[in-house]
């Protein structure tokens, strides 16, 4: 039986989302109030409809499907609750699997069915690319809101928060190793030795090196995104008695990039390093470099200060 599905929000991975429900033959509402120019073209483009306002949205919609920055999640989940929405709740969005126990604890106490989800992959437009992976008792009925459109489904189990960690163990590795050649590189760069590097990187792999370039030049678009995303990982991490500092540098890293947002050109490769900042080491005439300057070569005297 086809059911009007509820995208908030459709951003450029929400977008794809209703598509696959589109797809199916459900009816798909988002709403345009407080959004974006760029996110009514999109829905627009794919033939949304508008409700207005969320209340409008939760009074329609049979199922509502949370797609938004991680660090909103909570509180759209609150809004849709304070709504009076009865039906069932899929949050897909980028956080730890501690936060999508918390949001579907609240979820099922005011009787809404929840389930606990996670997108692997870009926005899905083409088969085989992106996975919507799903878990919770009603992991299932989710699962056939999107069986006809591009988004692959996975139901990973019956237990809220393991699709969750699924997503996140996934983006500590993608968009964690991402950051990290970031930060590589703007050390060597800082350093003066980055083209040294790149000369060693392609002596093991010749096309490592412009692979990590565009790989650096590319995150740029999401970057300001993928901080929450770092900080939810370093959470998860942390839960399972790891270590998070690996994944709260990245959020540093990426906070960096944030003001790349939005640009129509994809940044050079300089223009990122630059806004990576640390100091600009220069090399001494011995060809070794000269070390920090400022308020680096400060910390880096005080600490031979007290070590003598």
């Amino acid at each position: 039986m086809n059911k009007t599905v509820g995208i908030l929000h459709p951003g450029s991975m929400g977008v794809s989302v209703a598509a696959s429900a589109q797809a199916v033959g459900h009816r798909v509402m988002w709403v345009s109030e407080g959004r974006s120019e760029k996110t009514r073209e999109r829905a627009e483009g794919q033939g949304l409809e508008d409700a207005g306002s969320v209340q409008a949205l939760c009074d329609q919609s049979d199922v509502i499907v949370s797609v938004c920055p991680p660090h909103a999640a909570e509180d759209l989940a609150r809004t849709v609750l304070d709504c009076g929405f009865k039906g069932l709740y899929l949050d897909a969005n980028a956080t730890s699997p501690q936060r999508a126990r918390k949001i579907g604890q609240a979820m099922e106490a005011a009787g809404v069915d929840f389930v606990d989800g996670g997108i692997i992959g870009g926005p899905a437009w083409h088969p085989n690319t992106t996975w919507l992976c799903l878990s919770g008792w009603n992991a299932h009925a989710a699962a056939v809101c999107f069986s006809g459109g591009m988004l692959e489904v996975q139901v990973v189990g019956d237990e809220i928060g393991w699709a969750s960690a699924l997503k996140m163990c996934y983006g500590a590795y993608t968009k964690g190793t991402t950051a990290l050649l970031a930060a590589i590189l703007g050390t060597a760069e800082a350093w003066g030795v980055r083209h040294e590097l790149e000369r060693q990187w392609a002596r093991d792999d010749a096309g490592f090196v412009d692979a990590t370039n565009g790989r650096v030049r590319r995150v740029t678009a999401k970057a300001w995104r993928f901080v929450g995303e770092m900080e939810e990982i370093s959470e998860t991490f942390e839960a399972a008695g790891l270590p998070g500092s690996f994944h709260q540098a990245a959020a540093e890293v990426y906070r960096r990039l944030s003001d790349f947002k939005g640009r129509d050109q994809t940044p050079e490769l300089d223009e990122i390093l630059a806004a990576l900042g640390g100091p600009v080491v220069a090399k001494a005439g011995n060809g070794q470099p000269s070390g920090p300057t400022g308020q680096d070569a400060e910390t880096q005297a005080s600490s031979s200060d007290i070590s003598a």
